[in-house]
């Protein structure tokens, strides 16, 4: 795939996965495509682990999901990332950035007006819409062919040190080689991000896959193959919600703003 091709097919999956297993030579070309990224002094910090146990999976799906309905209970969520909701199509194509509502999850549709308030907190706890949104998260990280974590060398990731700062900045790097080749491969991929939102939860992940004292366990992610029928079409950035350059780049000082211009890629 032509790069400028595989920028615009880059997405976040965030509905459920074919089923297939995740191949043998795919599994390697992630792993081996993270390996080509950039990092400080070439000292490559990262570590991987490939899990596509289903008792392993089973254990980290059900973190997922209790993770996920501690987090909703009581509008924790909400309170937390209400900065980057947008109530309506004006909004969002003001800002171009955050979560337009009507992409939130089902059960919570009917209380976006009021998602807010206390009141509809309360109201979501009663009718257990927190309980229903954790099983859903459960049974799609469960249903999931592979799960890959994501770790850094405590040889090199020293919190409060610059090498920390380096590490997670060639993290970065390697995770986005592998979401590029993601959308080559006709995968999705997905931010595990609950467990990370309560503590305790993430010791519990690195008792299950038994990380040793010299790594860190930095993220977890989803993966597997993207449904026929479910095939995104080709983006149109204009309308992709993505902020234009004017919003975030300057010239030569942050004194002048770069303006738009056409299409480029």
């Amino acid at each position: 795939m032509e790069l400028r091709e595989a920028f615009k097919r880059r997405r976040t999956t965030n509905g459920p996965f074919d089923g297939r297993p995740v191949s043998a030579e795919h599994q390697r070309m992630i792993i081996e495509a993270a390996s080509r990224a950039p990092s400080h002094f070439n000292s490559q910090p990262w570590r991987f682990v490939l899990i596509d146990d289903t008792q392993v999976r089973g254990k980290i799906a059900a973190i997922g999901g209790r993770t996920m309905t501690q987090l909703m209970e009581g509008g924790r969520f909400f309170r937390r990332y209400r900065k980057y909701f947008r109530f309506s199509a004006a909004e969002m194509e003001e800002r171009r950035d955050g979560i337009l509502v009507d992409k939130m999850p089902g059960p919570l549709r009917p209380f976006l007006k009021q998602v807010l308030t206390d009141k509809a907190m309360k109201l979501l706890s009663s009718l257990g819409v927190a309980r229903l949104l954790g099983d859903d998260n459960r049974a799609l990280i469960e249903s999931s062919p592979l799960i890959l974590a994501v770790l850094l060398t405590k040889e090199e990731y020293v919190p409060g040190d610059l090498s920390a700062f380096y590490c997670t900045l060639s993290m970065g790097m390697a995770v986005e080689h592998i979401w590029l080749l993601c959308a080559d491969l006709g995968m999705g991929i997905q931010f595990i991000s609950t467990p990370m939102e309560i503590p305790g939860a993430w010791d519990e992940l690195k008792t299950i896959l038994e990380v040793p004292e010299d790594l860190e366990l930095m993220a977890l992610y989803r993966l597997g193959y993207v449904p026929a029928d479910a095939e995104r079409p080709r983006i149109d950035w204009k309308s992709d919600h993505r902020k234009r350059v004017s919003q975030l780049a300057f010239r030569n000082t942050c004194a002048t703003v770069e303006p738009d211009g056409p299409e480029v890629l």
